[in-house]
């Protein structure tokens, strides 16, 4: 539950809100002054200030709040959001308490609809600053530990990036699947002036058509059957920050029009109010769809294709990167042993070889996996060929056909579960592991197929 502090001499002003913020499940904590609040806010938990900039010693000028606000910035306590209340409208108190940190202003007599607007909107705001400063600190550590690439092709790609990072153009990363976009969408935010403000990303391929607007613009309470309260949308998250549209390729062609607008004009209206926003965003995206043939087949809208490639950098897949197979799957390991507190292993030459030899069709994600299966399954001192299970390369394919059985794809499925239950003497996580499943996608399975452990 929020707390709100209310700062007002008035006892039967201080009763009213009290009764208005309570009725919204708020907690409300009253203060007659301001001195008064500097002792309370030491040992109270406030999530927000609503303070009456006049009191007994002068009833106009508001010298009283200003001198709280320009004690409350230099405080501990200069995270907490204050909105500045008075009877008297006064241009200039106003600018006066804006630059003292207020963040907003209401006058008396308030409305009751308009006043809870605007203080569940900085209780929200506040909550995102507080997510914002943790995530950062997140991406902080893991930057610290960011693989350094090697290959001449990725070494230039990082320079491109380094070029235009600083600047807000739009980006659209292009590559096959699993090459680590994501990863280079969140070092260009870092890179960029907006790397203190949130780094907001969205799998454009998880959102149904029918649920577009609402993730992406928010909505009001009421907007639809199911819209039980007010949602704030990915743009309203990203707010001074970045936006990372992956799998851009996949927005549904009615809602691409939506989409167009918002970048062009940085304008939209969540669902359910008729009220304009704007938004301050850098957008990033990423695809491994080829954009000409969407086009060509009426898919994709040209005009949102160009707004989003102003600059495009296509990202390669793994078997061209030689120079960093060994050193990225070194780096896997490091990190493996981190996360699951292991003893770091190294590769024999044969692995390192193998690795250096294969096509890698999965990229960095499928290095990545392989070798943390081996660091959890393998029982020996130095990790070989056998425990990175390497995909059998075959040079045509008829010899795919060839070598496999004709099966339903139903019956393959079965199979290759009996087999990894096999392998593991019926142990499900390592079997899981083995597959590429969770453990209760491999339960879900097990039930779906009637399978039972011998």
């Amino acid at each position: 539950m929020s707390s709100i502090m209310v700062i007002e001499d008035r006892k039967e002003v201080r009763l009213s809100l009290a009764m208005l913020f309570e009725d919204e499940g708020y907690h409300c904590v009253e203060v007659d002054n301001p001195h008064v609040a500097q002792l309370k806010l030491k040992e109270s938990d406030v999530s927000l200030i609503l303070l009456d900039m006049n009191f007994a010693t002068d009833t106009t000028s508001g010298q009283e709040g200003l001198a709280f606000l320009t004690w409350l910035q230099r405080s501990d306590f200069n995270h907490i959001p204050v909105i500045a209340m008075t009877a008297w409208s006064n241009t200039e108190l106003v600018v006066q308490a804006m630059k003292l940190g207020a963040k907003d202003f209401v006058e008396k007599p308030w409305r009751n609809q308009q006043l809870l607007h605007i203080i569940k909107q900085q209780l929200d705001l506040a909550h995102l600053q507080s997510q914002n400063s943790l995530l950062k600190q997140q991406f902080n550590t893991c930057n610290e530990s960011t693989y350094q690439w090697r290959s001449s092709c990725m070494t230039s790609l990082l320079k491109k990036i380094n070029t235009v990072a600083s600047t807000d153009v739009s980006i659209l990363l292009t590559g096959d699947n699993g090459t680590g976009k994501s990863e280079l969408a969140r070092m260009i935010h870092h890179a960029s002036s907006r790397n203190n403000e949130a780094f907001v990303s969205v799998n454009m391929g998880a959102i149904s058509e029918n649920l577009f607007e609402s993730e992406m613009f928010g909505h009001k309470k009421g907007a639809f059957t199911d819209a039980k309260q007010t949602r704030v949308g990915r743009f309203d998250l990203a707010q001074h920050g970045t936006l990372f549209l992956d799998e851009i390729a996949n927005i549904p062609l009615s809602q691409q029009a939506k989409m167009l607008r918002v970048l062009e004009s940085g304008e939209y209206e969540p669902l359910g109010s008729s009220t304009t926003q704007t938004t301050n965003t850098r957008v990033i995206s990423a695809t491994n769809a080829n954009f000409d043939e969407l086009i060509n087949d009426g898919q994709f809208r040209e005009d949102l294709y160009y707004r989003l490639n102003t600059i495009e950098l296509h990202i390669p897949p793994l078997k061209e990167r030689k120079e960093d197979i060994v050193g990225l799957a070194e780096f896997f390991v490091e990190k493996c042993a981190s996360r699951y507190k292991l003893v770091a292993k190294p590769f024999s030459d044969e692995a390192k070889q193998a690795m250096q030899n294969y096509h890698w069709p999965g990229n960095v994600r499928e290095m990545s996996h392989l070798v943390e299966r081996a660091m959890l399954l393998s029982e020996d001192a130095v990790l070989s060929t056998a425990d990175l299970h390497l995909k059998k390369q075959h040079t045509n394919a008829q010899s795919n056909t060839d070598d496999l059985p004709f099966m339903t794809l139903q019956q393959a499925e079965i199979s290759l579960i009996k087999q990894a239950l096999n392998k593991t003497e019926q142990h499900i996580p390592k079997a899981a592991e083995l597959l590429g499943l969770t453990k209760a996608s491999m339960y879900r399975r097990l039930e779906k197929h009637g399978i039972e452990k011998n």
